[in-house]
């Protein structure tokens, strides 16, 4: 087993999850449960099925496309998402804002 790649991905995925809307719904979850360790198990199962078909998708995706290519293509993608929420920003600096009320 490669030990730097499986701390690498665990510090990587942990990180990048902290915040985001997997652990709202875990906490909102566990929240209103009288079983807050079967919103765990549920979760993590969750996380881990998400991460497999993660891996098989990207193990199938470099056999079939180099490896330089899927990363130009991901970088890409997440520029344009963040392009687009800035655009989306500036034109309505309030989207929360109903535009009915006087």
């Amino acid at each position: 087993m490669d030990w730097s790649l499986l701390g690498l991905s665990f510090i990587t995925v942990f990180l990048a999850e902290l915040g985001d809307k997997s652990q709202l719904a875990a906490i909102a979850l566990s929240g209103n449960s009288k079983s807050p360790w079967a919103v765990f198990a549920g979760t993590a199962a969750a996380l881990i099925v998400a991460s497999a078909i993660g891996v098989l998708l990207g193990e199938g995706t470099a056999q079939l496309l180099p490896a330089k290519l899927v990363k130009a293509v991901a970088a890409i993608g997440f520029a344009a998402m963040g392009i687009r929420l800035l655009w989306v920003n500036e034109r309505d600096p309030d989207p929360i804002e109903d535009p009915q009320e006087p």
